[in-house]
C-alpha cells in the first residue's frame, strides 16, 4: 500500500511539474553541448560571470511573474529600476548617505508599482496601456531630473557590497537566490499566492467566491515594484553607476525569461521555479551566441524564435486541457 501511496505522489509531482521538469531538461542537455562545442563555456569564471548578469532580470522576473500569473503584465519594470536609481543615485552622490539612498530606490519602486496596481486594479484600465504609459513617465522623469546625466561618486561601500564574495560568489547572487525561495513560499504556501492563482485563472470566479480581486491585483503590481527596486539596487552595486538609459529592454527580458519558464500568458498557470529555469536558459543562450561568435542580429533572431516556440508550446498545452 505505501508502495502505491508512493507511486501516486511521484506521478501527481511529475504531472503538477512537467513544464518545469521539461525545461530543466533542456537546460541540462544545452549546457552540456555547448560545453563539449565551446570548452570555455562551462569555465567557472564563464558561468560566475552570466549569474552576475542575469541576476538583476531575475530578481524582475519574480515580481513580472507574480503580475502575469494574475492575468496582467507590465512593461515599466525597466523605467522603474531606472526613476528609482537615478533618484537614489543622485542622492547618495551628494550626501553619501547609503541607508536613506536605499530607502529611496525601494520606496520609489514600490510607489510605481503601487500606482500601476490602482490603474489596472482599480481603475479598470489595460495592463498593457497602464504600465506602457507608465514607462514613458518614468523615463521621462529619469533625463529631466538628471538632466540626462549620469550619477556616479557613490560611496565605497557600495563598491565594497557588490565585489563581496563568499566561497566565490558574489553575495547579491545569494541575495537573488534568498528572495526566490522567499517568493516561492509566498506563492505556494500564502493566501496572497492562492489568489493570485485564482484572479488569473478566472477573475469573475474569484470576485464571486469573495476575494479583493482589485487590492490583490494592486499587491502583484506592488510586488513588482518592490522587485525593481531590489534589482535596481543590485544593478548600482554591481555597475557603481545610473543613468538615464538604465533599465532600457530590461522589461523584454524579463517577460521572455518568465514565458520560457513555462508561466501562461494568459494567466493562472506557473511557478517561480520554472521562471528561475527560463531566467537560466535565456541569459545562458544569449552568453552561447556570443561565445559561438554569432552575429548580434542573428541572436535576436535566435532568441526570438525560442520564445515564440515557448509561447506557442503554452497555448498547444492550453487547447489540450481544454
Amino acid at each position: 500500500m505505501s508502495e502505491k501511496i508512493k507511486a501516486i505522489s511521484r506521478n501527481r509531482f511529475i504531472t503538477r511539474y512537467r513544464t518545469e521538469i521539461t525545461m530543466l531538461i533542456v537546460f541540462i542537455i544545452f549546457f552540456v553541448v555547448m560545453s563539449v562545442v565551446s570548452p570555455q563555456f562551462a569555465t567557472k569564471g564563464n558561468i560566475m560571470n552570466v549569474l552576475s548578469q542575469l541576476s538583476v532580470v531575475a530578481i524582475i522576473a519574480i515580481g513580472q511573474t507574480f503580475v502575469i500569473v494574475s492575468g496582467g503584465i507590465d512593461l515599466s519594470v525597466g523605467m522603474i529600476i531606472c526613476i528609482s536609481g537615478m533618484l537614489s543615485g543622485m542622492y547618495m552622490a551628494k550626501t553619501g548617505n547609503v541607508f536613506v539612498g536605499i530607502l529611496i530606490i525601494i520606496g520609489v519602486a514600490i510607489l510605481v508599482g503601487i500606482i500601476n496596481g490602482v490603474l489596472v486594479g482599480y481603475l479598470k484600465v489595460a495592463a498593457f496601456i497602464a504600465t506602457l504609459g507608465t514607462q514613458s513617465v518614468c523615463n521621462s522623469l529619469a533625463y529631466t531630473t538628471s538632466d540626462g546625466n549620469s550619477a556616479a561618486g557613490f560611496p565605497q561601500i557600495l563598491s565594497t557590497m557588490g565585489n563581496f564574495k563568499v566561497f566565490g560568489i558574489r553575495a547579491y547572487i545569494y541575495f537573488m537566490i534568498l528572495l526566490y525561495i522567499i517568493m516561492c513560499w509566498v506563492m505556494a504556501k500564502t493566501k496572497l499566492g492562492r489568489f493570485t492563482y485564482a484572479i488569473g485563472s478566472n477573475t469573475e470566479a474569484a470576485r464571486l467566491s469573495g476575494i479583493n480581486v482589485r487590492f490583490y491585483k494592486m499587491m502583484c503590481y506592488a510586488i513588482c515594484g518592490l522587485m525593481c527596486g531590489f534589482a535596481g539596487l543590485v544593478n548600482m552595486v554591481r555597475l557603481m553607476s545610473v543613468d538615464p538609459t538604465t533599465g532600457t529592454g530590461l522589461e523584454m527580458n524579463a517577460i521572455a525569461s518568465v514565458v520560457i519558464g513555462g508561466v501562461s500568458m494568459a494567466g493562472g498557470k506557473g511557478t517561480l521555479v520554472g521562471t528561475f529555469i527560463g531566467v537560466l536558459i535565456y541569459q545562458f543562450l544569449r552568453n552561447a551566441l556570443n561565445l559561438l561568435g554569432i552575429n548580434p542580429f542573428w541572436q535576436g533572431f535566435v532568441t526570438g524564435i525560442v520564445i515564440i516556440v515557448a509561447v506557442l508550446a503554452d497555448s498547444l498545452s492550453s487547447h489540450r486541457g481544454k
